[in-house]
């Protein structure tokens, strides 16, 4: 089969032959369909994860959408969204799943889009149902709302009862882009100048929830404005991995920092997730931007995801 390989750590994968993964106990032969890239599959490879990395040479590819091959529990032809199975990422024609960690795509909603519900949408609906625990009317503040974690944040977050939903991001078309999907107001983040003036005036003096896949400058911004008993929710570093935050910000308005992975979630509540945003996206309500490329260009897709680019690119085996 033709397949993506990560043959050194620290390089791009290359395309090239490698034997197709045989079925083994519990888990399901699936032909992939279609591969999205996340950031963390070059973490991975890399090797700047928490998490450890598979031995080389390996298929990176950590989520995929496909058809049932071969296993149980599922019958052969079942369109499915998958975590992939250590070695044999998504990034090839086959790959392997924990046949528990599969869940059906609805017929209505196309490959490429359920390809798009994985990793950043599941981190920004559980971070704000789940984690978050987001309460009707509330005010919500989305930083990196330009990026494709934030878009669907957006959007999740009007879907989930905000009252007021507030888009924090640098890409210009971006914050329209947001505007377009629901947020009532916007902030530029190309400017770190009084971005806790911004933020209040914004929210106007009312904050309870944020999620903040930045940290760095946006975060602790953001930490100020909170409204006692307010939330962050902790998604990623891309603006900086370190804040210095007096206690007695945390302290004195008791607020709460609520750190969130997906690899620490239960499947059974990723799973409802994905079947929630599937409806919405089969429905028109939740939308979502995509490129897709040939497995072919891999390597060039992969260099293009270590730029940040704001919508998902997926590789079609």
């Amino acid at each position: 089969m033709r397949a993506a390989v990560i043959e050194q750590y620290g390089d791009p994968p290359v395309v090239r032959e490698m034997p197709a993964p045989e079925k083994v106990d519990g888990a399901l032969l699936i032909e992939v369909t279609a591969a999205p890239l996340n950031p963390v599959d070059l973490s991975i490879a890399n090797r700047r994860f928490y998490g450890p990395s598979p031995a080389t040479p390996y298929v990176p590819g950590r989520e995929g959408v496909g058809r049932v091959l071969e296993g149980l529990g599922l019958k052969a032809g079942s369109r499915v969204y998958f975590e992939a199975d250590g070695a044999h990422g998504s990034l090839a024609q086959r790959s392997l799943a924990p046949a528990a960690q599969t869940v059906e795509v609805p017929d209505a909603v196309p490959d490429a889009v359920a390809a798009c519900l994985g990793i950043p949408a599941l981190a920004a609906w559980l971070g704000l149902e789940w984690r978050g625990n987001i309460r009707p009317g509330e005010t919500v503040l989305v930083l990196g709302a330009t990026g494709v974690l934030g878009m669907v944040a957006v959007q999740a977050a009007r879907l989930l009862g905000a009252g007021r939903v507030v888009a924090a991001g640098r890409s210009q078309e971006g914050l329209r882009r947001a505007a377009e999907l629901g947020a009532d107001a916007t902030v530029d983040l190309g400017s770190e100048e009084d971005l806790v003036g911004r933020f209040s005036q914004t929210v106007a003096g009312n904050l309870d929830l944020v999620i903040d896949p930045l940290w760095g400058p946006p975060a602790l911004a953001a930490l100020r404005v909170l409204r006692v008993g307010g939330r962050l929710v902790q998604l990623g570093q891309a603006a900086g991995p370190e804040i210095s935050l007096p206690s007695g910000a945390v302290r004195g308005r008791q607020l709460a920092i609520l750190g969130h992975t997906n690899f620490a979630v239960p499947w059974e509540i990723k799973a409802r997730a994905f079947q929630t945003m599937a409806g919405h996206a089969a429905a028109g309500k939740l939308k979502v931007s995509y490129e897709t490329l040939p497995l072919e260009k891999a390597p060039e897709a992969w260099r293009r995801q270590a730029s940040s680019p704001g919508h998902k690119l997926i590789l079609i085996p």
